[in-house]
């Protein structure tokens, strides 16, 4: 029975007594979610405990302050709050919780379990902007990253501390592919970030990948779209935190964000909220850099030896690949993969666009003769969907270009090779393998 709550016991005894006269600050003013409070000194990002009840408080934190007054944004909603109540800041400013005990469990953005499970005790914290180091510790990535997605491994390799984006409108299959990957992948450890999507989702990824062998590797934090932007915004942090929590001790971690557009418009929220004025289509300047932070966390450590591959989804509002968040994630990646309505239209999944997709490190993590049938795969691939209309309509005479005649010959099993059913897993061996006996037999 005292096994239950050693944990309680270590955490009590590890922690260090305050005896520092309580200060706390009142509340004067709410506007939607944003919060004044007077007397308060609390720098930017702590968190608060705002009274509203006898034995209740709701939790926000520090955004900002003007005029002599604190800016904070709720955690939640705003109900039952009333002028005068009490503020009082806690924990370490600009801390999170990371460690072991995250393994297994599914939190939400303050890591508190969402499992049903017990409290997580994490000793541990980690900067929740996260340590800043030198350029020249980032190694270059030289080892390939087995997804277990075929088209992936053969044509579009990644590698391990890798930064990729997943760009497409809504209802193409980002979702899909990150599953195969998620299922397919060689990682020590997979911490997966469910930010600002729909609360079903999140679910139905527990019930999938929290089971077996997989649970004890694998750490989910997940909020949905109808949390506050700064709780959305806060879960990023976290599950970034925890990857280079991991990559510190020498871990190669796979990192999943399902979405970076998501945090930006959680940072979009934030920053209007605070005055900021908005710039390339709403987004103010901060918005954007936002995602760049956390993007930048991800890749190899030549200090420790650990990596974080990081995979960022990210939504084409509109199927617009210029949009402002697509086009600055697709600045700062190391490559991405672009899905197409109009091939998961035709039946194709992964609907994976190969000419717009690329992965900028795949020279670097494959042989030659792998590099040399890709780009004759993608040049194949490229010549039959030019002149895809001219072929159905019979306007093409077959002998006026021979690589068009070879595309022609061989678009069914070229499709055939870029399809691959959801609960399928393909290796990088086998991927290759395929790759081969598609190309050396082609006729």
């Amino acid at each position: 029975m005292l096994k239950l709550y050693e944990p309680h016991f270590d955490t009590l005894t590890a922690t260090r007594i305050d005896l520092a006269p309580g200060r706390y600050g009142l509340l004067t003013a709410c506007d939607g979610g944003l919060l004044e409070v007077s007397g308060l000194s609390a720098p930017v990002g702590a968190l608060c405990q705002v009274e509203h009840g006898a034995k209740t408080s709701l939790t926000a934190e520090v955004i900002g302050f003007r005029s002599g007054r604190t800016l904070l944004m709720l955690l939640g909603d705003t109900v039952m709050l009333r002028p005068g109540a009490r503020v009082r800041a806690e924990g370490r400013p600009g801390m999170l919780p990371v460690g072991d005990a995250f393994l297994g469990r599914a939190v939400d953005g303050q890591g508190q379990p969402i499992d049903l499970g017990p409290p997580i005790h994490a000793r541990a914290q980690w900067p929740a902007g996260g340590v800043r180091a030198s350029a020249l510790d980032r190694s270059g990535v030289r080892e390939q990253f087995d997804c277990g997605v075929r088209a992936l491994n053969a044509l579009t390799t990644l590698g391990v501390g890798q930064r990729i984006g997943i760009m497409a409108g809504s209802g193409v299959g980002k979702s899909v592919l990150l599953d195969m990957i998620a299922s397919g992948s060689e990682a020590e450890i997979v911490i997966v970030a469910l930010i600002g999507e729909r609360a079903r989702e999140v679910s139905d990824f527990v019930e999938r990948h929290m089971t077996g062998t997989k649970r004890a590797r694998t750490a989910v934090i997940a909020v949905p779209a109808d949390h506050a932007p700064n709780l959305r915004l806060r879960g990023a942090m976290l599950a970034t935190s925890l990857a280079e929590h991991f990559r510190s001790r020498g871990r190669r971690v796979l990192l999943i964000m399902d979405s970076l557009t998501r945090v930006a418009h959680a940072a979009r929220e934030i920053a209007l909220l605070l005055g900021e004025p908005g710039a390339a289509r709403g987004y103010p300047p901060s918005a954007l850099a936002a995602i760049t932070k956390l993007v930048e966390r991800a890749g190899n450590s030549a200090l420790s030896g650990g990596s974080i591959t990081g995979l960022y989804t990210v939504l084409a509002d509109g199927d617009n690949q210029d949009d402002p968040v697509v086009d600055t994630a697709r600045s700062i990646l190391d490559g991405h993969v672009v899905l197409s309505r109009e091939l998961a239209q035709r039946g194709q999944y992964p609907a994976i666009d190969l000419a717009a997709s690329l992965s900028r490190v795949m020279d670097d993590v494959v042989a030659p003769d792998h590099a040399a049938l890709a780009r004759q795969f993608r040049s194949l691939s490229a010549a039959y969907e030019a002149n895809r209309d001219l072929v159905l309509m019979g306007a093409y005479r077959t002998g006026a270009d021979p690589q068009l005649d070879m595309a022609i010959a061989m678009h069914a099993a070229l499709s055939d090779f870029l399809r691959q059913d959801a609960r399928s897993t393909v290796d990088f061996g086998a991927s290759l393998a395929a790759l081969h006996a598609l190309l050396n037999d082609a006729p």
